[in-house]
Parts: structure tokens; C-alpha cells; sequence
């Protein structure tokens, strides 16, 4: 009989609301054993976490606990110096995105998972989610060049508006929830990005004067593709048209189209598509279309933990089979460096040139 190999010993560091997740998705897989949580405070857990000691200090806990894996789910300007220290003490990474607050802080962080021989696995759930990788298959069949049109914008109040106000003393929306959807672009087009265009409004007193929660990228390739991505939190933002999910090519387009009833706070909405819509543009000696689109019905979608717990195990299958995650590193670079370029054009007026 073959013998299970030994569980994984993880650190959880942040319990918010990702990090409460990530947890979770350790706790209820066996590849995983809790080795402690660290939050700066003292927070409410679920049930099956309170068992577990929350400790105050990563550093500290790194350096007691000596796990196999960290995973950094604290305020985006930690990310790289945790992912760091981690690493050359010698566990592998999982880092909620984006993986750092600036690009060379990034390239640090992959040039450390290299140095050390390290897994590095960044936050990127919607990779793991069934309906986003058909979405990303359909959109390569169309062939570019490509129009991306995307947004997530959130009407936020009480507990959610708290938590958008603590991100935004770090880092404001199009760079915070920006990463995800310009990954999901540079996944669908092998181009490379060479310019990026950046626009944003403060549209609250709540918030640093240097800080906007309201903001809109456009993003040039050289294949001649574009996209836009459009991101606001806060109470004064509308709930029409607040999830855009489309694709647009010569041969036809791909969209997500949401259920009417979605509300834009609730968490599960960011990552159910409800439909995939294919559209082909071919048209026959009348003019008119030749299909009829196609609507793809994502039934029995993976909610918010469930997707977590499937990202949970892709690092577990990461450092178990040696998967090569050099593509996965460089995109979380790359889609970072396009929305830093973006928040750089919104305070400058100017477009960057990559």
C-alpha cells in the first residue's frame, strides 16, 4: 500500500476576507497542515478555525514555525517583503495579488522564487475557475487582434466600504482588482503591451486626497489589440452595467452575460458568469449571420470557498509535481506592470509607454 506523503505545513498570514478563505481551503485539505495564522489583531474566526493560535508577528512566526509554505494574504505593500523572507528561509509562496505595490518590488519577488528554487503562486482565482478558462479557450479560437472591454465596479457601504477605504490607503481600485482582468487579456493575446492610458476621480472626502475610487484603463498591444478596464467602490457607485465581460475580434466576440438580479458587493457575483454568449460574425451571400449565437450555460459553478479550496490544491499540485511556473510568474509582472502604468498615467495626465 502507498503511503500518503506528509502533509504540507502552511502559515496563513491575514485574515481578512481572503485570508479567512485560504484557511479554510488548508484546514479542510489533507495535503495541508496549519502550521499557525498571524494576523496583527485578534479576529473573529469561523468555527472551524478557532482551534488555531493567531500570532502577531509574520517574521516571528516564520522564524518559530518553520513552515514548508507561507501564504501571504496581508495589505498589498507587504506582499513582497514577506514573499521574500519567506523564501530564502526556505518555504515556497502562495501571495494574494497583486504581488507587489511596485513593478521592480515584483520582479524581486520572481527573481527570488528562482534564485531559491521556490514555488511562487499568485492570487489569481479566476485562473482556477472553469467558466473563465472556457471564456479565455473560446476567445483564442476567435484569433486577434482583440477589443477587451471589462469592468467590476462595487457599491459599497458598511463593512464592504470599511474594507475598500483600508485597500485604498495602499492601493486604489483599477490596480487593486485591475490585475485579475488584465490578466485574463494577456492570457487571451501573446501580444506585448506598449502603451497604457489611465483616468481617475476621488468621488469621496473618506478617502486620502491623493487617493481615487473611481478609475478606467485602456491598454495597447503590439498585434494592434486594445482594452479598456473600468473599476469604482464606494456608495455613490451605480449598479448599472457595473460587470462587463466581453471579447471582440474580427471572426466574432465571447461575453459573460450577468444575471439581472446580481447585486455588485455580493463576493460570488465577481466570479459567476451565469452564461457564456458566442457570437461568429461570419455572414452568408445575403449579408446575414449564419449561426445563430450560442449560449453556454455554466451550470453548477464553484462559489467563492470553492474556488479558493480549487486554488489551494493548484499550489498544492505545484509543489508536489514541480510544476514549471515561469508563464504564471512573468504574467503577474506583466498584468501588474500594466496597471501601475495606469495609476502612474492617472496622476501624471500623460500616457506610459511600456
Amino acid at each position: 500500500m502507498t503511503r500518503s506523503p506528509a502533509p504540507i505545513r502552511v502559515l496563513s498570514a491575514g485574515l481578512g476576507n481572503m485570508g479567512r478563505s485560504h484557511a479554510l481551503a488548508y484546514h479542510e485539505n489533507p495535503g495541508f497542515q496549519i502550521a499557525g495564522l498571524v494576523n496583527r489583531s485578534k479576529v473573529e474566526l469561523p468555527e472551524a478555525l478557532a482551534g488555531y493560535e493567531i500570532l502577531p508577528s509574520f517574521p516571528e512566526a516564520l522564524r518559530a514555525l518553520k513552515p514548508e509554505l507561507c501564504s501571504i494574504n496581508t495589505y498589498s505593500d507587504s506582499h513582497a517583503d514577506y514573499a521574500v523572507m519567506a523564501m530564502e528561509a526556505g518555504a515556497h509562496v502562495f501571495v494574494e495579488k497583486p504581488l507587489a505595490t511596485t513593478v521592480a518590488d515584483a520582479e524581486r519577488v520572481v527573481a527570488c522564487a528562482r534564485a531559491n528554487g521556490r514555488k511562487l503562486v499568485v492570487g489569481y482565482i479566476l485562473r482556477h475557475h472553469p467558466s473563465w478558462m472556457r471564456l479565455i479557450a473560446e476567445a483564442r479560437k476567435l484569433g486577434g487582434p482583440y477589443v477587451f472591454r471589462m469592468n467590476l465596479n462595487q457599491q459599497s457601504s458598511g463593512p464592504t466600504w470599511e474594507t475598500h477605504k483600508a485597500l485604498m490607503r495602499t492601493t486604489p481600485p483599477i490596480v487593486d482588482c485591475g490585475v485579475h482582468y488584465v490578466d485574463i487579456m494577456c492570457q487571451i493575446t501573446d501580444a506585448r503591451p506598449v502603451e497604457v492610458r489611465g483616468m481617475g476621480l476621488r468621488l469621496s472626502d473618506e478617502i486620502a486626497p491623493d487617493m481615487y475610487n473611481y478609475g478606467h484603463l485602456q491598454v495597447l498591444y503590439d498585434d494592434g489589440s486594445l482594452g479598456w478596464y473600468e473599476a469604482g467602490w464606494g456608495p455613490m457607485i451605480s449598479e448599472t452595467a457595473f460587470f462587463v465581460k466581453d471579447v471582440m475580434s474580427p471572426n466574432g466576440s465571447v461575453s459573460i452575460v450577468m444575471d439581472p438580479n446580481a447585486k455588485s458587493d455580493d463576493i460570488d457575483t465577481h466570479t459567476k458568469t451565469a452564461v457564456i454568449r458566442l457570437h461568429n460574425a461570419e455572414t452568408g451571400p445575403d449579408g446575414r449571420f449564419l449561426r445563430a449565437d450560442e449560449d453556454l450555460t455554466m451550470a453548477g459553478e464553484p462559489g467563492h470557498q470553492e474556488l479558493c479550496d480549487r486554488e489551494q490544491a493548484y499550489v498544492l499540485k505545484a509543489i508536489r509535481e514541480d510544476l514549471d511556473l515561469s508563464r504564471h510568474m512573468d504574467d503577474a509582472v506583466q498584468s501588474l506592470r500594466i496597471c501601475l502604468a495606469a495609476d502612474e498615467s492617472v496622476r501624471t495626465g500623460r500616457p506610459v509607454k511600456l
